[in-house]
């Protein structure tokens, strides 16, 4: 198990704060998305399973001159949502009692925190840049914050903190999600937020270079921590299948793989594609995968390498986290328990390569049913070299015809090649997103 506290937003804010929002975003696109959690609408075209329900995303505050504007409705407090109510005009902590039932489990911190995830609001049309204004009160000992992302062709960006500099994406998006972020250390300190408005515009931006994605090989730990609950609201089961990185950029919502790992062996005969579902190891704003331009805090540290890892082998930071505490051990990513035993087969804590696959591109397919073995060749005589876990967005180079397997969706012959000559069955694919497959 990995250690370190949830940690608060870099500033405190104290009193009745507003607070203004930059961030890019990207034009609409005829691919199937993944769903996104809690109040969206049905799926009425086929194509786009994502699309929320503009009466209740704040649409009807219309597109002005300097922007198209709308609310994030702050009393919609639904089953994605983690330790928060609404009353008297204002979000709350459900509980400020900090217990291994409101904080991230892969940190065991004296903190308890809150989310409420905003319906997806889809945009009149292409935008590049979004400004939101955060109303609250924020007590000393407390605080409060706002992340946005959007929707591109590949799927969706990273989530970008609503502070005072711009949350920037690298491509335009035709959908933007919020959500609000409270956290006390103090069970008496109540924060709370009485508004959130966003606004998007289009300004200028530099054309992005394509880039690969991104791997990485870092030190993991196995998390435990059954019966308590992630930063995305998951009671932890046994032998559960997630991982949890240190940052909330890449966190995904609640029963959703938007944000997967590829995690495997360094012999890479295992190998487990699985969600994000929490924050830890360590720290809570070390998005390490990120280049120093991007990457949140330890600019100056090279790219892919963990700041529990450079503290622990090289001692920086004077051999703390960013709480202040000495670090016991280099982690860079925490495994759930099913992840660690049964997807890579470990034995002990260790060393092993991470593929943080929303930073690349191509046609992705939801795991609908899992965990789902993962297969040398198309059909189920074939050796198993890990598995798939349910709601993982697998990266599909292309497919095969091969045994016909009867699935959770469909009945089908078809096998779905991913990296490195490995198979899953299309029988347990629910949806396909980014691009189109074609045979192999």
């Amino acid at each position: 198990m990995a250690f370190g506290p949830r940690g608060a937003s870099s500033s405190l804010l104290v009193g009745l704060l507003t607070v203004t929002l930059v961030g890019a975003l990207a034009p609409a696109t005829a691919y199937a998305a993944p769903h996104v959690p809690g109040r969206s609408a049905p799926d009425r075209s086929g194509l786009d399973r994502s699309a929320p329900d503009p009466s209740r995303s704040g649409r009807q505050s219309g597109t002005t001159t300097t922007g198209e504007r709308w609310s994030v409705d702050l009393a919609v407090v639904g089953g994605d949502d983690v330790n928060v109510r609404f009353g008297a005009g204002r979000l709350r902590l459900a509980d400020p009692r900090p217990t291994r039932h409101n904080r991230p489990a892969a940190l065991g911190a004296s903190v308890a925190e809150g989310v409420l995830l905003a319906p997806a609001y889809t945009l009149a049309g292409p935008a590049n840049r979004v400004h939101a204004a955060l109303t609250a009160e924020a007590p000393t000992g407390t605080a409060v914050g706002v992340q946005v992302r959007g929707w591109q062709p590949t799927g969706w960006t990273e989530w970008r903190e609503a502070g005072t500099a711009p949350a920037t994406f690298d491509r335009p998006v035709s959908r933007v999600q919020a959500r609000v972020l409270l956290t006390t250390r103090d069970a008496k300190a109540a924060a709370s937020v009485r508004a959130v408005q966003l606004t998007a515009d289009t300004a200028a931006v530099q054309k992005p270079a394509p880039t690969a994605v991104r791997s990485y090989r870092v030190f993991a730990t196995r998390e435990g921590e059954v019966g308590g609950v992630t930063a995305n609201g998951r009671t932890i089961q046994p032998r559960d299948h997630f991982v949890a990185l240190p940052s909330r950029r890449g966190l995904s919502p609640l029963d959703t793989g938007d944000y997967t790992v590829r995690v495997c062996t360094t012999s890479g005969s295992r190998c487990e594609y699985a969600p994000v579902w929490d924050v830890g190891p360590w720290n809570t704003r070390d998005d390490y995968w990120n280049p120093a331009a991007v990457r949140e805090n330890w600019k100056d540290l090279p790219q892919g390498r963990p700041e529990a890892q450079a503290a622990y082998q090289y001692g920086y930071n004077g051999g703390k986290d960013q709480f202040g505490r000495t670090v016991l051990n280099p982690a860079g990513i925490d495994l759930a328990d099913g992840t660690f035993w049964d997807g890579l087969l470990l034995t002990d804590n260790a060393w092993v390569d991470v593929t943080y696959l929303w930073t690349g591109s191509g046609p992705r397919g939801v795991i609908g049913s899992g965990p789902l073995n993962v297969r040398t060749g198309p059909g189920t005589s074939y050796p198993t070299r890990g598995l798939a876990a349910t709601h993982a967005n697998v990266p599909i180079q292309c497919y095969v015809k091969g045994q016909t397997v009867a699935g959770t969706y469909r009945t089908t012959n078809r096998w779905n090649r991913l990296a490195g000559g490995q198979y899953v069955s299309h029988a347990y694919v629910s949806t396909v997103y980014g691009g189109t497959v074609s045979p192999c």
